[in-house]
């Protein structure tokens, strides 16, 4: 993590504790929670109507990510699900009503003001098969071997140590568990520099990774199968018509897909010797020699 990470990491917080506390505070007036403002390929419109109804208003009108993880997912009856980022609780939410009463769905995030709002929309919600952690994606509270599939809108752009996110997200899944992520992807021709000049960090797009970075970082992790794609907001579960959902110039709301192998001695082989190998916050330098 670079010298600067803590900073960021604190700039990320604070927004995204300041947006809690306005939906919060919005839901004792009169009028029902106040949305937070975002651009429009972001927020709770990249949900299908349908997929709204029925959720708590303050938990919709928290929504700030890029996509709707849960529409690419392809959730079972009974799995266990793991949120990056859970913020104020509406991937959560919506997962846990399709794992059923037999699965169990966590959020996990580091900011204590979303913690608290997701936990109020747990209990409005009446969901009693999912839990809350506080704590970092880059080091997730939670044994190995416990997940079948890991979640995440629009958060681990976030992160200054993707790397990490990469390896404690492979160690938490089952052998065959998977991923289905929206995110931010830049074009593979953008430099940081650029990335930087379309937006800032907390705004999920300084921090975001090229396709070709998102694929390698993933792949260096021991991830297979791994698909990333530009997608267009229907595509998402989206009430929106449109085109490519294009955050910037150069810079996309995306879906990322990927497993971890289905057989211990596959898994144990595609392991990397140390998430220490990778350098920067983007993605590894060159691969090292697996063990």
């Amino acid at each position: 993590m670079s010298e600067q990470s803590p900073d960021l990491r604190e700039t990320v917080r604070q927004r995204y504790a300041a947006a809690a506390v306005k939906v919060t505070q919005g839901g004792t007036a009169c009028c029902g929670p106040q949305l937070v403002e975002v651009d429009e390929n972001f927020g709770s419109t990249l949900y299908a109507a349908d997929e709204r109804d029925g959720l708590p208003a303050e938990a919709v009108a928290a929504s700030l990510g890029c996509g709707n993880p849960t529409a690419v997912a392809e959730l079972r009856e009974g799995e266990h699900v793991l949120d990056l980022g859970s913020g104020g609780g509406i991937d959560v939410l919506l997962c846990a009503r399709r794992v059923g009463p037999a699965g169990k769905v966590y959020g996990l995030d580091m900011t204590e003001e979303m913690l608290a709002l997701a936990l109020a929309n747990a209990d409005k919600a009446g969901a009693t098969n999912v839990e809350f952690l506080k704590g970092t994606i880059e080091a997730i509270p939670l044994p190995a071997y416990t997940i079948d599939v890991v979640i995440s809108n629009c958060v681990i752009n976030l992160s200054t140590d993707k790397s990490a996110v990469f390896a404690e997200t492979f160690r938490v899944l089952k052998l065959g568990g998977r991923i289905g992520i929206s995110d931010v992807v830049a074009d593979d021709d953008l430099t940081l520099e650029q990335r930087a000049e379309r937006g800032d960090y907390a705004g999920c797009i300084a921090g975001a990774l090229s396709f070709t970075e998102y694929r390698s970082g993933l792949e260096f992790a021991g991830f297979i199968d791994v698909e990333i794609a530009a997608m267009l907001p229907q595509a998402l579960g989206s009430a929106r018509a449109g085109g490519t959902p294009m955050v910037a110039d150069g810079m996309h709301a995306a879906i990322v897909r990927a497993a971890k192998p289905a057989t211990s001695e596959t898994a144990a082989a595609r392991t990397v010797s140390s998430v220490d190998a990778c350098c920067g916050v983007n993605t590894c330098c060159a691969p090292v020699e697996q063990t």
